[in-house]
């Protein structure tokens, strides 16, 4: 069993309110639980934590360990954690953190040790000597030649020492340390049976579960977990029947494992399998890939598809990604070993549905293993026929084409959503298919009519609509809504109402804590903020972003706060060290596999060239924003781009004058036709004030004003701000 899901089964505090908490809310309570139940203990005590074999971790567990690592530099805990060479952690190098690289034993150390486990008694010369070569400084090697020297008769033992009983046979030392484990279980000749169900059964295994699948009495099953318990096989926790036991070291349940026939051990397999079904419903229900794995390794490929499909969708509902993407790819690969029937293809539709959902949200909205997932799935509705899987497919494709910056066949995929919630008359698909119309247009530079789906959708939303069990994949639409709407309203001019959208759909990030939804929530947040020119906003809410998607591997929203906080530093006087974040950001960015928001990215480094003085390298991120908008009619930030043009042209040395002036114009007529009226007050206030520069002060009135008057709300923006200022210069 995973540790974190042993974890999740222990009995949790009377304060603690499962029955009312979704799974993701679960998950996210149950790491703050054993996070906060840890420091409490370190403010008491000293804490030790160890934890062994990272490189057989479960990413659940793993996520934990990087939290305890992100949160524990102040505190009174030590935290030892060992695993193999081929093992790269996470987390980022941090002073609180050492690594340590454990050689080979030394002979003199191989000597130690083999005497140690000798009760401190020494071993002839010929005996250590040839320990030592054959041991080739292993420790558990070292432990069980000892072992199988003591245990072979050639000694004899001595008050202080132990002597050759006769000459040294070249065969009485194994050879490799897989010939030492299993003369040791040869030699547990009675019990070697129990050893090699037990490791069947896994690395740590359950007596209640051994009990009911072995065949032996409950008195003859506890001498031989006795037996291997003092022979150091096992370690035993608790008295039967409550009682589990663990294998000394992962290589000893694998040498019991691998000494059976391949046929007995796909017997042992299916038996475990049949009696966990028939016997322990609630493991059944809470871990399905225990199932799925015993009838895996049985051949039993039929059985098993349902429980890998179980799995990962259990897992993918509790935010558990990697976990999810792993249990559906093993029941896909199974898929192909069955013959081409109905059901095979309505399990294949399932599990890649669920898989393109926990890919979008580790490996980007655009990764090509996305637009895979959701193909595969296509493919199956239509074969399939009339299934409800089909609009969850659609609304995966959508997703992916819009973040390719693939906006007409986006905008056609969600007219096709639309006409299927019409005509099913399903108001639950009805939202869906606005959210995904709302936020096309908006891409397009269309803002009215995205807002009228955007407000549409929210007018039919509730949350058991918003909701429904096939849309549980990346953001919470609720969540999606309030952001995007917030997005189009700063866009139309309306940037209270931006700020009290952003506000909600914060507040329902974090009620919901729900991790995907939330990293989402402040990296919009951090995206308005920045369109209102709150540095501070911007800093804190891309601060949360980098952190919060860094630990959850949500690679899309890590890029994007990445790039956005570096504007913040740069704006904050951290000029270079912003420079290489945003340029850090839009690299992240690019390897999703996303073009959607590539420009947006392009107009942050120009802005912050600008800042540091280098129009020239300004002006070429922004030939790559309008090469972006011509491939992809992304317009939604196209009067921007062309006002960024024309300011670093005014920066440039030289009569650049006419040739800023059209871009300035350009922006303005832009950003008036799309009723983009917050862009079209900064339009407005940058040729004003190139009208200023020029004489022309009642002209730069005469634009500046009217625009200015049109806002009605949120005064308390940084651009209102500047153009008051500059009408009042201009007055």
């Amino acid at each position: 069993m995973p540790l974190l899901a042993a974890l999740l089964s222990l009995p949790l505090p009377a304060s603690y309110p499962p029955l009312t908490l979704t799974p993701q809310r679960q998950r996210q309570h149950t790491l703050d639980t054993l996070l906060g139940w840890l420091h409490a203990e370190a403010q008491r005590q000293p804490v030790l934590v160890i934890v062994e074999d990272l490189h057989w971790i479960d990413p659940s567990m793993l996520e934990l360990l990087g939290l305890l690592i992100g949160q524990g530099a102040q505190a009174r805990l030590c935290l030892l954690l060992t695993a193999r060479p081929e093992f790269h952690p996470p987390w980022t190098r941090a002073a609180h953190l050492t690594s340590l690289t454990l050689q080979r034993f030394a002979p003199a150390q191989v000597e130690r040790l083999a005497t140690h486990v000798a009760g401190d008694k020494a071993l002839p010369p010929a005996v250590l000597q040839e320990m030592v070569r054959r041991a080739d400084g292993v420790p558990l090697f070292v432990e069980e030649l000892t072992k199988t020297v003591l245990e072979s008769g050639l000694l004899q033992e001595r008050e202080e020492h132990y002597e050759l009983s006769g000459p040294l046979p070249l065969q009485a030392i194994p050879a490799t340390l897989h010939d030492a484990l299993m003369a040791r279980l040869d030699r547990l000749a009675t019990v070697k049976v129990v050893a090699q169900l037990g490791a069947t059964l896994g690395r740590t295994f359950a007596y209640d579960l051994l009990e009911a699948v072995s065949p032996l009495d409950a008195a003859t099953l506890q001498r031989a977990l006795a037996q291997l318990v003092e022979a150091e096989v096992v370690a035993q926790r608790g008295l039967p029947p409550q009682a589990t036991y663990t294998f000394k070291h992962a290589l000893i349940q694998d040498t019991a494992y691998q000494s059976l026939l391949r046929s007995t051990r796909q017997q042992y397999h299916q038996h475990i399998a049949q009696v966990l079904e028939a016997r322990f419903s609630e493991l059944v229900e809470t871990q399905p890939e225990l199932l799925a794995h015993h009838y895996t390794a049985a051949g039993c490929h039929e059985q098993a598809i349902p429980y890998w499909q179980q799995a990962g969708q259990q897992a993918s509902n509790r935010s558990a990604n990697l976990e999810a993407i792993s249990h559906c790819t093993t029941g896909i690969a199974l898929l192909t070993t069955l013959p081409e029937t109905p059901e095979r293809a309505q399990h294949a539709l399932t599990m890649y549905l669920a898989l393109g959902a926990a890919l979008q949200m580790t490996k980007g909205l655009a990764a090509p293993e996305v637009e895979h997932a959701y193909t595969q799935a296509h493919t199956l509705c239509q074969q399939v026929g009339e299934t409800p899987e089909l609009v969850p497919v659609l609304y995966g494709l959508w997703r992916y084409y819009k973040a390719r910056g693939q906006l007409h066949t986006a905008r056609e995929l969600g007219e096709t959503l639309l006409r299927l919630a019409q005509r099913a008359d399903a108001p639950a698909l009805t939202v869906v298919a606005h959210h995904a119309l709302g936020c096309t247009w908006c891409s397009l530079g269309a803002l009215p009519a995205a807002r009228q789906h955007l407000e549409a959708g929210i007018a039919h939303s509730t949350p058991d609509q918003r909701r429904p069990p096939a849309f549980r994949i990346g953001q919470d639409l609720g969540v999606a809504y309030q952001a995007h709407t917030a997005w189009s309203l700063w866009l139309l001019g309306y940037p209270a109402q931006a700020l009290a959208r952003l506000h909600e759909a914060l507040t329902l990030a974090h009620e919901l804590a729900h991790p995907y939804s939330l990293a989402f929530a402040r990296c919009w947040a951090a995206i308005v903020s920045q369109f209102r020119r709150d540095v501070s906003a911007v800093h804190e809410h891309a601060e949360a972003t980098v952190a919060l998607a860094t630990e959850q591997g949500f690679a899309l929203w890590a890029a994007m706060g990445t790039s956005v906080r570096g504007w913040a530093l740069a704006m904050q006087g951290q000029g270079e060290a912003g420079m290489a974040q945003v340029r850090q950001g839009v690299a992240a960015w690019r390897t999703t596999g996303a073009t959607l928001h590539v420009l947006f990215l392009c107009t942050v480094l120009a802005e912050v060239c600008d800042h540091l003085g280098h129009p020239e390298e300004g002006l070429q991120a922004l030939t790559e924003a309008h090469t972006l908008m011509e491939q992809h009619e992304e317009r939604y930030w196209e009067a921007e781009v062309a006002r960024l043009q024309g300011v670093l042209l005014l920066r440039q040395t030289g009569p650049q004058q006419a040739e800023a002036e059209a871009w300035l114009q350009r922006a303005l007529d832009v950003a008036r036709r799309q009723e983009a009226k917050s862009l079209e007050l900064r339009a407005a206030m940058s040729l004003a004030r190139l009208w200023q520069h020029q004489g022309k002060r009642q002209e730069a009135y005469d634009l500046l004003a009217p625009v200015y008057g049109w806002f009605t709300e949120g005064f308390d923006t940084a651009d209102l701000q500047e153009a008051k200022a500059l009408l009042e210069t201009l007055a």
